[in-house]
């Protein structure tokens, strides 16, 4: 329902340094320049969340939420953008999505490197990033590229 080209566009959420979530969208095409949008969103068996912390554009229009102390544990989140405007019947918009694929993990830890001059080897040793979701380590594949200076 709603008029088209009002919902918004270009949804997107990520997941980043364990636990905090961005959520940020455009403001629909034909949306009337009154038009507030607001985000609510939910793991699957609770009940809707309001975002408390909303990015804003030139206008004052909602355009993305903060979120903090979110868990990822695999599950799947339903997000839902309702708009405000009087009188015009405006497009809402819904999306699922399962939170560990929108997460960014953070750099290993504890990074060292010991190289020793008689072998002409190195000992590079790390671990794994935080994360809120994977448990084990053996699920991490790493990549080392090694430059001369």
């Amino acid at each position: 329902a709603g008029m088209n080209g009002t919902a918004i566009e270009n949804f997107v959420c990520v997941i980043y340094n364990v636990s905090f979530m961005n959520c940020t969208w455009q403001v629909g095409r034909t949306a009337p320049a009154d038009t507030q949008y607001f985000l609510s969103w939910k793991y699957q068996k609770e009940d809707f969340r309001g975002c408390q912390n909303y990015i804003k554009d030139n206008c004052g229009r909602h355009t993305g939420c903060r979120f903090q102390n979110v868990t990822v544990e695999k599950k799947r989140a339903y997000f839902l953008v309702n708009e405000s405007r009087n009188g015009q019947n405006i497009q809402s918009y819904n999306n699922r999505i399962s939170l560990y694929k929108i997460e960014k993990l953070t750099p290993p830890l504890n990074v060292t490197v010991n190289c020793t001059g008689v072998s002409h080897g190195c000992e590079i040793q790390w671990q794994p990033p935080r994360t809120s979701h994977v448990k084990r380590d053996v699920c991490f594949k790493y990549e080392i590229v090694i430059e001369k200076k």
